[in-house]
């Protein structure tokens, strides 16, 4: 499901996680650094959460971070999140029309 976005420049390697934190199905990424994104995703729903309590916001669209390896986009999809990671913050609007074309959001 997620392969094609392997196929979009910039990005590195993606990974579908579930509620819980735990990898679905992932890209361009071995198996022991994917379940690791579990930390960063647990990380990105409670900052969600926090401001979604400050502003009074039913829901969330996405969110990026800006960390060490580089930008990650965090993409809900139902229950679940689409982690995107890719190589350079000028690149996240063609991330974000992938990742929402992929979802059948765009």
């Amino acid at each position: 499901m997620i392969g094609p976005l392997l196929e979009v420049r910039g990005i590195r390697h993606a990974a579908l996680m579930d509620a819980e934190g735990h990898v679905l199905t992932s890209a361009g990424i071995g198996a022991d650094h994917a379940a690791q994104l579990g930390v960063l995703v647990a990380s990105g729903r409670a900052v969600i959460a926090s401001l979604r309590s400050a502003t009074g916001a039913s829901t969330w669209t996405e969110l990026m971070l800006d960390v060490e390896g580089g930008p990650v986009l965090l993409t809900p999809h139902g229950d679940q999140v689409l982690l995107a990671a890719f190589d350079d913050v000028a690149n996240l609007g063609r991330v974000r029309f992938a990742v929402r074309r992929l979802l059948g959001s765009a």
